[in-house]
């Protein structure tokens, strides 16, 4: 493979565009660029749920099944930065959501039904894969919001809707896994006193 940068600053950002795949040049603000980055900041915290599940499961052996799924979707937000990124190029596949949702199934089976909501939090590496959780689904929304005026490739959205499925059962896992209990969502009861 050869160089893909081969300086790292351009300059040509610096009054507020850049540049597309396709050769275009578009707002910094633009909705595909929005989608872009958030896509970016997904990536860059599921890297670090990875870093600290490795470190984990040397206390927690049984957290090793994790790795080998969620190391994979670091490679495919990449692809799907690029298909955003240059628009007609194509690289993510019903196959992946379909590898996604095969394991949400393998894992929901074991830890069972849920009944009642749940916090992020009880550990680290919980509260770490509900953060990225919900930035899958902030990338989601911007891919949405691009999607209505751009429309985007239906297998781009609902690899994202998966993957925030399979963050959420993660989660739930790695709790199991550690032996931690999930934090459940207590409702606010009426102050008895200002009634």
């Amino acid at each position: 493979m050869g160089n893909r940068l081969s300086k790292i600053y351009t300059r040509t950002g610096d009054r507020g565009e850049t540049g597309l795949g396709d050769g275009r040049r578009v707002a910094k603000d633009h909705p595909r660029v929005e989608a872009m980055g958030e896509v970016d900041t997904l990536n860059s915290h599921l890297g670090l749920l990875l870093a600290e599940l490795a470190e984990a499961q040397i206390q927690w052996p049984a957290l090793d099944e994790l790795i080998p799924v969620l190391a994979p979707c670091q490679h495919r937000l990449f692809d799907l930065g690029g298909e955003l990124a240059m628009p007609e190029y194509q690289a993510l596949d019903e196959a992946e959501v379909a590898r996604l949702e095969a394991a949400i199934d393998r894992w929901n089976a074991e830890l069972g039904p849920l009944k009642e909501f749940i916090l992020p939090g009880g550990s680290r590496l919980i509260a770490q894969a509900h953060l990225c959780r919900s930035l899958t689904r902030t990338a989601e929304r911007r891919c949405q919001q691009l999607s209505s005026s751009e429309p985007l490739r239906p297998v781009l959205l609902a690899y994202l809707n998966r993957l925030s499925d399979l963050l959420f059962v993660a989660a739930r896992l790695i709790a199991r896994r550690q032996g931690c209990a999930e934090v459940l969502w207590q409702a606010a009861t009426p102050d008895a006193t200002h009634a």
